[in-house]
């Protein structure tokens, strides 16, 4: 193969597994799309062809914002993979399994299509949402619509930062993109989403001591604290994962949402990685206990009310769909 050649097969490489926006930075707002496909196969090829031109979609708002943030990622279901893409399934890709703790459960909800919006400021993200839903007419059913929100200095609704684990430079594209492990996928990420809905009420009841023991960090100054080496754990030391190979890390760009009236304050979590594997681990860990039955306390005052799995594939698959 002369150069020339192994240059344009580097480039259709580079192009063929270019992620979505995965890493984009924190946004002040985001909104957590959840579609149902309806039956039908006119329903699922306009879904197939909605899907295939999300990068125009964006290009219409990402135009109107003189550059400013504004990205959209799109996930597939294990449910809706075969039908809409045609094509075998991602490695690990499976539906969200429910996990039943001696106090609490992780559950299982519906989901084809996830679209993670972002932006700073929600006159582009409803914009955005209104072209895409009048794109997809009654070919979808939408069953979760979360606008979330950035709550001062990156704190959730329990007033501790979120998100400080989460790896940067080399460490996130390693940590969060399929490598070479499933070359047909390469540059996608594994999405899982859960809703949590807050007892705020109770966890103001709790000492600022307890609170910061449960979380494993300090609340004012986010320093961590020692990892306990047995009994009880921290959520930050559950949500670690470590074996032979070392740490494991994913990416999250959880969200605060409320709806005051309703009395309604949460967290809308939402996890990339490389393997979904790691984050199916932490929530075990968390609903179950290391050792059991010691839970993650963090969920006496944080109720998981959905959980779904998506793959988000590289941008070419997804405008490829539209072949």
């Amino acid at each position: 193969m002369d150069q020339t050649a192994s240059e344009l097969a580097a480039e259709k490489q580079a192009i063929d597994t270019e992620p979505q926006y995965i890493d984009a930075p924190l946004t002040a707002a985001a909104t957590f799309l959840v579609l149902v496909i309806n039956d039908g196969e006119e329903a699922m090829a306009t879904a197939r062809s909605v899907v295939a031109s999300t990068d125009d979609l964006i290009k219409d708002i990402t135009i109107r914002v003189n550059g400013g943030p504004f990205t959209c990622n799109v996930g597939i279901s294990h449910h809706a993979w075969e039908p809409l893409t045609g094509k075998p399934l991602p490695k690990e890709l499976k539906s969200f399994q429910e996990i039943r703790g001696s106090k609490h459960t992780a559950v299982a909800t519906t989901g084809d299509l996830l679209y993670h919006i972002r932006a700073d400021s929600t006159d582009l993200i409803v914009e955005f949402e209104k072209i895409l839903l009048e794109a997809f007419g009654d070919s979808v059913t939408a069953v979760d619509d979360v606008a979330g929100f950035r709550y001062f200095d990156g704190r959730d609704l329990l007033e501790f930062v979120d998100g400080t684990a989460n790896p940067d430079g080399l460490s996130l594209p390693a940590a969060t993109l399929v490598g070479s492990e499933d070359p047909a996928y390469a540059g996608g990420s594994y999405v899982v989403i859960q809703k949590y809905l807050h007892n705020l009420k109770g966890w103001r009841g709790q000492s600022t001591e307890t609170q910061e023991a449960i979380i494993g960090r300090t609340k004012f100054d986010n320093v961590e604290l020692p990892d306990a080496t047995e009994g009880q754990k921290s959520h930050k030391t559950l949500c670690t994962i470590k074996d032979a190979d070392g740490e494991h890390d994913i990416l999250r760009d959880n969200m605060p949402f409320a709806v005051p009236g309703r009395g309604e304050y949460g967290t809308y979590f939402i996890g990339y990685s490389r393997h979904l594997w790691v984050i199916e681990k932490m929530l075990e860990r968390m609903f179950i206990g290391d050792p059991p039955p010691l839970y993650d306390r963090i969920l006496d005052y944080s109720r998981a009310v959905a959980g779904v799995t998506f793959f988000a594939p590289p941008r070419q698959f997804l405008t490829d769909l539209g072949d």
